[in-house]
């Protein structure tokens, strides 16, 4: 039964009581076996409140199927509840919520092979191409109707952090919200030359995307400080001359800010206290903030000051051999008509870690008839194979960096995890090459283990 059923099912049973997001949260990683205290550290909420969560949880379907349900008989109870109710309702489900929050898959039929683009960038919204990874896409379009919420999305370099993003925007959109969207990575180098500056930048890009006047003269004053001033300037102008309708401020590529130490320091835990400020003042209910980024921040912060251990965490993760499967019938391929058949695309998967990004790729390749899976595979970290320009490309990046590079050779000459200087491992973490338990790595999959072995090795040569 995959998570979704469950997720389907309780919703059936507590037809009368609909799930929060953070409900949801707890019910989706309770199925997948996840400690209350693992929850609490992915989510960022605390452990007594996932346990609060999760016993009223409980108890609210103890009493709808009138029989005692824990986190231990979980499984059992919802397994022969699906087994009398459910059927098929999996794929009509998954349909309906598409419709209703524009999420949409589209018929494999209605396309062809020449009509597909190749990989690049964030799947356009009503694509065939785009695969849901449930529980991620109710989650955020829940969470994202809670006054003040704070959503952090967190991945690797093209795991799907955009295409996500641009789903929750457009739902979003769909409840009447106003959506400011801020990319760091298209601000100057010179934005990032003092806090005054950016925060100054950041008030301006808000301002023009809301078709406000930037008037910051009105309401910076330098005897205060540019946090308060940037604080002011959102509470007393911003906030106040929209209308009553919730502002979402998405921030991509949020990591750019961590190189900047002085801008990191201050603008991080000022996001931090704009999302407490909802708990006390009404004004601030009206601003939802998602802020997106490839790795964990390697600036120190206080734990009272980091805006990553309060709101919800989204970690991306890689897609699973059914996903796999289900994105094949999207490229039209027979070689995914059925479980049996879909048992061939089971190298491909654990040659490549699931990485989204890889996967499609390989699938765009096999779609054009241009070579075969064995092939593919054979070929696929030597120059001739089809991820040689993306293998290229990182290999470049590390060459860039001593650091590293050796950082990287380490981690390729061993089966174990290897324990790496911080800011290297966050970096590694970034560009997707590893899988980091603190600063412990490991490769991220067989082609980057593959590929690095043979370069890095000449390298060193």
């Amino acid at each position: 039964m995959t998570v979704e059923d469950i997720l389907q099912a309780v919703e059936t049973i507590l037809q009368d009581k609909p799930l929060a997001s953070i409900q949801y949260f707890v019910l989706s990683q309770s199925w997948l076996g996840k400690t209350y205290g693992e929850m609490a550290e992915e989510s960022g909420y605390r452990d007594n409140y996932i346990k609060e969560v999760g016993s009223e949880l409980w108890q609210d379907l103890s009493i709808a199927l009138g029989k005692k349900i824990t986190k231990k008989n979980l499984h059992l109870a919802l397994k022969k509840y699906l087994q009398d109710e459910i059927g098929d309702r999996e794929n009509q489900s998954q349909q309906e919520f598409s419709e209703e929050s524009n999420l949409e898959m589209v018929s494999p039929d209605s396309f062809s092979a020449s009509k597909i683009e190749f990989p690049s960038g964030p799947v356009p919204l009503g694509s065939p191409l785009y695969i849901n990874r449930p529980p991620l896409e109710e989650l955020v379009c829940n969470e994202i109707l809670y006054p003040g919420c704070l959503i952090r999305i967190k991945a690797p370099r093209k795991t799907g952090k955009s295409s996500l993003l641009n789903r929750m925007i457009a739902y979003a959109r769909e409840q009447g919200y106003q959506i400011v969207y801020l990319d760091f990575q298209e601000a100057d180098q010179d934005v990032f030359a003092s806090l005054d500056k950016f925060l100054r930048w950041f008030c301006v890009n808000v301002s023009r995307q809301l078709n406000l006047l930037p008037c910051l003269d009105d309401f910076w004053d330098t005897e205060m400080g540019s946090k308060v001033s940037c604080k002011i300037y959102f509470e007393a102008y911003i906030l106040q001359y929209i209308d009553n309708s919730p502002l979402v401020l998405a921030l991509n590529e949020v990591h750019r800010v961590f190189e900047h130490p002085n801008i990191a320091q201050d603008f991080l835990p000022m996001l931090r206290f704009w999302h407490e400020q909802a708990k006390q003042d009404q004004i601030w209910q009206k601003l939802r903030m998602v802020v997106v980024h490839t790795t964990e921040i390697y600036i120190p912060l206080k734990l009272n000051q980091s805006p990553f251990n309060v709101g919800i965490t989204i970690t991306l993760p890689p897609l699973t051999l059914n996903q796999v499967q289900n994105l094949a019938l999207s490229y039209g391929l027979n070689c995914a008509a059925d479980s049996e058949e879909a048992k061939h695309l089971a190298p491909l998967q654990a040659m490549v870690g699931g990485h989204p990004y890889l996967v499609s790729l390989a699938l765009y390749h096999l779609c054009q008839e241009e070579m075969t899976l064995e092939v593919l595979l054979e070929t696929a970290s030597t120059p001739v194979g089809i991820y040689s320009q993306h293998l290229r490309e990182l290999l470049s990046l590390l060459q860039k960096d001593p650091k590293l590079m050796s950082a990287m050779q380490q981690v390729i000459t061993t089966d174990e995890k290897v324990e790496l200087d911080a800011i290297a491992a966050y970096k590694l973490e970034s560009m997707g090459l590893v899988k980091l338990n603190g600063n412990q790595a490991h490769v991220m999959c067989e082609l980057y283990r593959l590929y690095f072995s043979q370069q890095l090795g000449k390298h060193s040569g």
